[in-house]
């Protein structure tokens, strides 16, 4: 994997620039799994950049480790293997959302902007899994540039906390496009009804939609989750998204 070095809150982190043929396109930042980045990951970023875009990921997880110090070395479609995986990566998660990261999205947003090749004035994000989480902050926390903001698959997208994200929606300015799994115990049905209040409440256009028997974890071929229908229509509707808001 080919990664270079950027400012994030606390320090520095890796992270992974996906560029269009042309070279130059809007900026977008693609907000990890608890998986982290990995070739997967890279590929998906690939794939938005071939829309036109310049894609930055970021490992959210600097605090812990190297991009190589925290991804899983086995392969997570094997039974158990996930389970396993995931039980060394839940106290990340848990730590990173105890963080203050407005640092980090801060430092994500001018990183972007400054890349090589970024055009326009706006830009656009998505998250997957946690990272629908960090989608979901970073738009509010820059409603003058987000313009489109995508989360598949993300759990605790409404909590009882003051800080749930659902909460923060009012900052907001972009367009947000949601595709929940089903029968998701981290984000149940009432909980998605609550998020369409809280978008509609703020104003916002947006789709929010459970997509019907994509477990969680639908979009990453790498693990046992993985379902075709579920990730191919997040990829349609998020360049759908993007085409519709930073074009």
């Amino acid at each position: 994997m080919l990664l270079t070095t950027i400012p994030a809150g606390d320090g520095d982190t890796e992270a992974h620039i996906a560029r269009p043929q042309t070279g130059s396109g809007p900026g977008v930042v693609l907000f990890m799994d608890a998986i982290g980045v990995r070739p997967t990951l890279i590929e998906m970023a690939e794939r938005i950049a071939s829309w036109g875009y310049v894609v930055l990921t970021p490992n959210l997880f600097y605090r812990d480790g190297a991009v190589d110090d925290v991804r899983p070395h086995d392969d997570l479609r094997v039974d158990g293997a996930r389970d396993a995986f995931f039980a060394t990566a839940m106290p990340r998660v848990g730590s990173l959302f105890r963080q203050d990261l407005a640092g980090d999205l801060d430092a994500y947003r001018t990183a972007v902007q400054s890349l090589d090749g970024v055009t326009g004035s706006t830009i656009g994000c998505v998250g997957y899994c946690m990272g629908a989480r960090v989608a979901t902050f970073f738009a509010a926390r820059h409603p003058e540039v987000v313009a489109a903001a995508a989360g598949f698959h993300g759990g605790g997208l409404v909590t009882d906390d003051p800080s749930s994200p659902h909460r923060q929606l009012a900052s907001a300015t972009a367009e947000f496009v949601f595709g929940h799994a089903d029968n998701d115990s981290s984000m149940p049905p009432e909980a998605v009804a609550e998020l369409g209040r809280a978008l509609s409440d703020a104003g916002l256009t947006a789709t929010n939609e459970i997509y019907p028997d994509a477990p969680h974890g639908y979009s990453m071929a790498d693990t046992s989750m993985y379902q075709e229908a579920g990730a191919e229509r997040s990829f349609a509707e998020l360049e759908a998204l993007f085409a519709r808001t930073l074009r």
